[in-house]
């Protein structure tokens, strides 16, 4: 169990402002389960110091990485996704059930289930990765723990009185459907995750239906 958290914001040594990332992510668009969720937990991460909360519409579940934008060759970004969505012809959707949230050591996060099913997703985004550029060259990621931020950490504090606030509100969950994986170029200016979609991917359908 953490004893502190942890300013998520600081700058690493390859993130600068203005610089973005091509990513596989699960956004949430209009879902009502998450949004309703969202807002149950409004008032606690409202009540919560030294946290920015994260706005519905900026939701996601992060998957994959494929690089800085600087460092992709459209000439390879376009082959990714195509072969991304050969590898989900056959990766039917599924139900995912989120919360209720945990205090981890950067953010106050929904844990999502059945991780086994999530992990398998990914395993297939970093195959098609493969395909284009090789196995040495697919980002390197520690296994994929499938969360959902409700807010980042912007300042270190001690864990256990956070935690006892988000233990209070008790157990919300909400249940939806995994339909599709969208293909994001990610920006963190602002103390604020954002992105422009760049192409979402359907699970289970035909190759030729890539939505650019």
């Amino acid at each position: 169990m953490i004893r502190e958290v942890r300013d998520h914001w600081c700058w690493g040594p390859n993130w600068r402002p203005g610089r973005s990332f091509y990513t596989w992510h699960i956004v949430f668009p209009h879902d009502a389960a998450l949004g309703d969720l969202h807002t149950r937990y409004q008032h606690l991460v409202g009540s919560l110091p030294g946290i920015s909360p994260v706005p519905v519409q900026w939701l996601h579940l992060t998957l994959q990485g494929i690089g800085f934008v600087d460092k992709v060759p459209q000439a390879d970004l376009d082959p990714i996704i195509d072969a991304a969505h050969r590898r989900l012809e056959h990766f039917r959707p599924f139900e995912i059930t989120l919360g209720p949230a945990v205090v981890d050591v950067e953010s106050l996060q929904l844990p999502v289930s059945p991780v086994d099913r999530l992990r398998r997703l990914r395993g297939q985004l970093r195959a098609a990765i493969t395909d284009v550029w090789g196995r040495d060259s697919v980002p390197e990621l520690p296994e994929l723990d499938p969360h959902v931020s409700l807010g980042y950490w912007n300042r270190s504090a001690a864990a256990a009185p956070l935690r006892q606030q988000v233990n209070a509100l008790g157990n919300c969950v909400a249940k939806t459907e995994v339909t599709h994986v969208s293909l994001i170029n990610l920006t963190r200016d602002q103390r604020q995750y954002e992105w422009t979609k760049y192409a979402g991917l359907p699970l289970g359908a035909p190759s030729s239906g890539a939505g650019f």
